[in-house]
């Protein structure tokens, strides 16, 4: 089951592109990682609120322009301050730039920064769920077909073009994060990824512990099972991605403590791992030449 296993990481958009953005997407590259992606927010947390934070597709945009093999993504973007036809537009010249080397990461969003930014009310869970429902088959369509006309109850689109459309075909892949029953179906149905944290109620603890972070883990790829015998699809066909720094254990302690965390989550089913770049005097801070010894060794050691 390890050999299975693909290890990414997510940069942060905390770097100007010219004082060290660049760099680490290129490192990203070097060291061999799957994929690089970043956070698709307006503003994250208290830690980042007052800090440097850029937009997620001028730098994956910029990315791709200064890497050649390496896949890039979103993890994830959400409805919060996104519509489906400009995101649609934006994603296919995306992945035109990067000759098809972009992953979207989508979810349902939140009640953070996002959810107030644009002056409206943050919306309750069912509505984020409501709205997440009608997003992603529409974006589904406006990145498949070549004119999509739609009237949704939170979406519209009116003749919109996707003229060429995307270089992956017959679209860009959506890795779809989700822990309810509905936004699971959703992974089912349009994922080719499904993305998770861990199971929120043992992160929310505060005192779970590893063995108990991988059960919960393991419980919800279960879910994600029987979501995709419900839409006839075999679970095999979607990829299983945990991003780390918000379940139990501390796998950038040392290449052996990732060792021992991938190997539990890669029974538990997850198929990729995303490890945080680390931010020093953040939730992310770690040693940063542990992190590229991990890049380097740990699947290594797994395999």
């Amino acid at each position: 089951m390890t050999s299975h296993l693909r290890l990414s990481t997510v940069i942060l958009p905390v770097h100007r592109w010219h004082d060290g953005g660049r760099e680490r997407w290129q490192r990203a590259e070097e060291l061999g990682f799957h994929t690089a992606y970043t956070y698709d927010h307006l503003s994250w947390r208290a830690t980042f609120r007052d800090g440097p934070w850029f937009g997620a597709l001028p730098t994956l945009t910029a990315a791709a322009a200064a890497t050649t093999r390496l896949r890039l993504g979103t993890l994830v973007t959400s409805p919060n301050f996104r519509h489906p036809v400009t995101l649609a537009k934006e994603l296919m010249s995306l992945d035109d730039i990067s000759d098809g080397r972009v992953t979207l990461g989508i979810g349902a969003g939140g009640n953070g920064f996002d959810a107030t930014a644009l002056g409206q009310e943050a919306w309750t869970p069912r509505e984020r769920a409501d709205r997440f429902g009608e997003f992603v088959p529409l974006l589904d369509r406006l990145l498949r077909d070549p004119v999509v006309s739609y009237d949704g109850t939170f979406y519209s689109a009116s003749e919109v073009r996707g003229i060429p459309g995307c270089v992956q075909r017959p679209r860009l892949p959506f890795a779809v994060a989700a822990t309810g029953p509905r936004g699971l179906l959703l992974a089912a149905r349009y994922g080719q990824a499904w993305v998770t944290t861990g199971d929120p109620r043992v992160n929310g603890t505060g005192t779970a512990t590893m063995a108990e972070g991988r059960q919960g883990v393991r419980d919800q790829v279960g879910r994600l099972g029987a979501a995709c015998a419900e839409t006839g699809r075999e679970p095999g066909e979607v990829e299983k991605v945990l991003l780390t720094g918000f379940t139990p254990g501390n796998p950038l302690d040392s290449v052996d403590a990732f060792v021992d965390f991938a190997a539990g989550y890669a029974e538990a089913g997850i198929t990729e791992i995303v490890l945080h770049w680390p931010i020093p005097d953040s939730q992310f801070a770690a040693d940063e030449k542990v992190f590229e010894r991990i890049a380097g060794e740990g699947l290594a050691q797994l395999g």
